[in-house]
């Protein structure tokens, strides 16, 4: 199968990209200074993009290459791809569901941990020599508090099981209610946000979920409150996030996503009641390489004719 050519557009895992390479004409799309021109070489040759949460394929990219049969995707979210076009077009989608789930789920708890028992500034209180001349201000308890969570998929649902075992009730506000889950349901997410003391975002971004926790939302949550987004940085409208912070009007924030990664508002950096993560929600080895997996697992059954193991288009 080398001569199937596969575009990986930006650095991802160094695993991937050895299996990529042992197996196809790989091109490495970020180390073309002239992409332009590249495509048009390579446009009657590359099958398959291979792409991310960052870096997927718009609707340009996909009619450059006019023999492109499938973008497997490393990564859940499918929000850098253009579905509507891969629909018309005949394009085969994949993503990397269920095998970081449990990751994204426990980086949720140790946000809300984190946030709560300002564990970042304990860390920097004791390796600062501070401790010696008094105790570190008291925090606040996890256990107990209500949890309510945007999005009660795989994801969501994973952190809803997490936090009962801190003794936490469970809200939750999805497009439609989910029978049999025992946890209560509200039909917005200001009212979900009016009865919560955290708040984790944990849908899907599209259309309609684009800053679905605006003004309103925060301050529904309140001063006491405390925001937690481990889905995408567009989900929360991080202009008014800055100013209910700086303002008081929300508690707290943990997050793991940005609107415009890698760049993050400077005015959170100074703030203690914030924690910062350069999007590593299943950035762990082995989640990692269980993704790449996927991704290539995917790739190999499109090429051998099989069902593919994930297919979302």
């Amino acid at each position: 199968m080398e001569s199937i050519g596969v575009l990986m557009m930006c650095p991802m895992n160094a695993y991937l990209e050895n299996e990529l390479q042992k197996r196809y004409n790989l091109h490495r799309f970020w180390t073309c200074p002239e992409k332009p021109a590249f495509l048009e070489t390579h446009r009657n040759s590359i099958r398959a993009i291979v792409g991310n949460a960052s870096a997927g394929a718009d609707a340009q990219l996909i009619d450059d290459l006019p023999k492109l049969e499938i973008i497997s995707s490393f990564s859940v979210g499918l929000d850098r791809i253009d579905l509507g076009k891969c629909k018309e077009k005949g394009i085969r989608v994949t993503n990397t569901p269920d095998v970081l789930t449990e990751d994204v789920a426990d980086l949720a708890i140790g946000l809300i941990l984190a946030l709560l028992r300002r564990l970042c500034q304990c860390d920097s209180y004791v390796k600062s020599g501070k401790w010696k001349y008094g105790d570190f201000k008291l925090t606040t308890k996890f256990s107990g508090k209500s949890v309510g969570i945007i999005g009660l998929g795989r994801i969501g649902t994973a952190i809803a099981k997490r936090a009962q075992g801190f003794s936490c009730p469970i809200n939750y506000y999805s497009r439609t209610e989910k029978p049999d889950v025992g946890y209560k349901y509200y039909p917005t997410v200001v009212e979900l946000a009016q009865n919560s003391d955290i708040l984790v975002v944990a849908c899907p971004l599209t259309d309609e979920t684009r800053h679905i926790v605006n003004r309103q939302v925060m301050d529904a949550l309140g001063p006491k409150g405390v925001l937690i987004n481990i889905g995408r940085g567009p989900h929360v409208d991080e202009k008014e996030l800055v100013k209910a912070l700086t303002e008081g009007r929300l508690g707290g924030a943990g997050l793991d996503v940005f609107e415009e990664e890698p760049h993050v508002p400077e005015e959170l950096f100074g703030l203690e009641n914030v924690v910062l993560l350069p999007h590593v929600g299943s950035a762990t080895v082995e989640t990692r390489n269980a993704m790449a997996d996927l991704v290539v697992g995917n790739l190999e059954a499109h090429f051998a004719g099989k069902p593919l193991l994930t297919q979302v288009v």
